[in-house]
Formats: C-alpha cells, sequence, structure tokens
C-alpha cells in the first residue's frame, strides 16, 4: 500500500505515526496505571495561521513550520463522563479545525492459550496477564496508526507500532470525525 500512495498521503501519514508516538511517549513519560488520554490532532501550520502565538509553545518552531503536514497533539481536559471507552468516544465529536484524533488507553490481555474465558478478578491475578498500552490516531482522510507498548517491555525500543493493529479502537475513534 506504501508504494501506490500519493507523497502527500506518505507525508500525511509520517506525521501521524510521529504524532502517535509522541502521544504514546507522553503517556510513558507519566507511568503506567494512567487514565484514558484523548488529543485533537491539529495541522501546525494551520495553528500557527490562525494564532501565531501558538508557535511560542512547540519544541521546534522552524521544523514544524517546513512541514506542511506535521500534527500537534492537542490533550482534552475536562472529557465527559463515561463508564467505559467506547461510551466517551461515542459522546466525542471534534471541529472542521480539527485534523484527526489519538487516543491511549492501558489495558490488560490475558494470553491463557486456550477457551478459558476469566473474569476482571482472575484476569488481574493470572500469571498470564500482560498489561498494554495502546496509543491510535486517525485522520479526516482515513490515515491510522497505532502504537502498542507492554509493560514488561518498557522502552522506546519495545513499542510496536502499524497502521491497523488494533482496528475496533480505529473505527470508533474514526466515528468521532463523523
Amino acid at each position: 500500500m506504501t508504494g501506490s500512495q500519493t507523497p502527500d498521503a506518505r507525508a500525511s501519514r509520517e506525521a501521524l505515526t510521529t504524532a502517535v508516538l509522541e502521544v504514546e511517549g507522553h503517556a510513558a513519560a507519566l507511568g503506567w496505571d494512567g487514565p484514558v488520554r484523548v488529543f485533537a490532532l491539529v495541522r501546525t501550520a494551520s495553528a500557527v495561521r490562525v494564532d501565531p502565538g501558538f508557535s511560542a509553545h512547540l519544541p521546534n518552531p522552524a521544523e514544524a513550520a517546513a512541514n506542511p503536514h506535521h500534527l500537534t497533539a492537542i490533550e482534552q481536559d475536562g472529557l465527559p463522563p463515561a463508564d467505559s471507552l467506547e461510551e466517551l468516544l461515542a459522546a466525542l465529536a471534534w471541529p472542521p479545525t480539527v485534523d484527526g484524533a489519538a487516543v491511549v488507553v492501558e489495558r490488560v490481555i490475558v494470553a491463557q492459550g486456550d477457551d478459558t474465558v476469566l473474569g476482571p478478578a482472575d484476569a488481574l491475578a493470572s500469571p498470564h496477564r500482560r498489561d498494554v498500552r495502546i496509543a491510535v490516531g486517525v485522520l479526516r482522510d482515513g490515515a491510522s496508526w497505532c502504537a502498542l507498548r507492554l509493560r514488561s517491555h518498557d522502552d522506546d525500543a519495545s513499542v510496536i507500532s502499524a497502521p491497523d493493529t488494533v482496528p475496533g479502537l480505529v473505527e470508533a475513534l474514526r466515528e468521532t470525525l463523523a
């Protein structure tokens, strides 16, 4: 698929990849057992055009200004109350000035190796338990990127990333842009 993408689509995907890895790294710096984090993704150049003072908040404003695809992630405070991630995402909608969205969430997976269904308490106590941090980003043009970090391999070099590793979450996040 990458070979058939236009240069603009490739640059947009690269910017999204960078943004998703940055939001995952931001969550990683804050440690494990954190809350769900939601980010608006905006084209940095557009944000600077609307508010020239915005560039003062960027770590490298010259680099961002040179790349029309560069994305800035803006963490959202005051999220609506929700009992689940699905309910939270269903309650979100973005204005047209937002080019994409990202979410970071932690989950517990249990690799039993059979069809055993474990309740929450058993899953948390299972020796097969694996904690994973999932970061997913999507753009209005349909591009997506996912990054996963296992607590047992908690270093930047061990982050796994691909366009659609968590397809259900990708689709739920895309719906927030509709």
